[in-house]
């Protein structure tokens, strides 16, 4: 069964966090949520509290996942960029061409900080692009909305959060799983489409 580590901080958007684990998990994807300080409840970026499942210590072998998934909000975003362990899991994850590293909204810029995929095409909230325009190959419109160059898949915010999951899906299960995934949803057609469930 395929395997995802989520990362979740004070300040993360809870709709990119609940989104995404709820997709996964729907797609039978095994999902662990990670406290990045403790296993406390966190208090997401509108005041919702999530409880991760363990805090990130706690877990022996953090590179035991098929993909790193990093949400966005800024607050969250800026706490794993100063986080040396999110730094070395970024670098390891990226350097195995095995595993994916999935980022959204605001939390690109902890590729930035961790000094991981330089020159990669990326996307992120409009907000924290000037933070990845000299350094990555930045892609941004409409149909950049979840933007895939080898096993780094990056994503813009609330509004892509369902394409941003689907794509992980897609990347750890492939196509059929997706389409199994999206049907009972009911997803804006659009979704369905991009991803051959229409």
């Amino acid at each position: 069964m395929p395997s995802a580590l989520v990362l979740v901080a004070p300040g993360s958007e809870e709709m990119e966090t609940v989104i995404t684990v709820d997709i996964l998990r729907r797609a039978n994807i095994d999902v662990t949520l990670a406290g990045l300080t403790s296993g406390d409840p966190v208090e997401c970026s509108r005041g919702i509290k999530l409880v991760p499942d363990k805090a990130l210590h706690d877990i022996s072998n953090k590179t035991g996942f098929d993909v790193l998934v990093l949400p966005g909000g800024l607050k969250g975003a800026e706490s794993f960029s100063k986080s040396q362990d999110v730094h070395k899991l970024l670098q390891e994850y990226y350097s195995n061409p095995q595993k994916y590293v999935a980022i959204i909204c605001a939390s690109p810029i902890a590729l930035h900080a961790a000094g991981v995929a330089t020159g990669k095409k990326v996307t992120s909230h409009p907000s924290v692009k000037h933070q990845l325009i000299n350094d990555y190959n930045y892609q941004e419109g409409e149909h950049n909305r979840v933007v895939v160059d080898d096993t780094l898949i990056t994503s813009r915010g609330p509004g892509t959060a369902f394409e941003f999951a689907l794509t992980i899906v897609d990347k750890l299960c492939g196509a059929q799983k997706v389409g199994e995934t999206v049907a009972p949803m009911v997803c804006d057609a659009a979704i369905c489409k991009k991803f051959g469930a229409a």
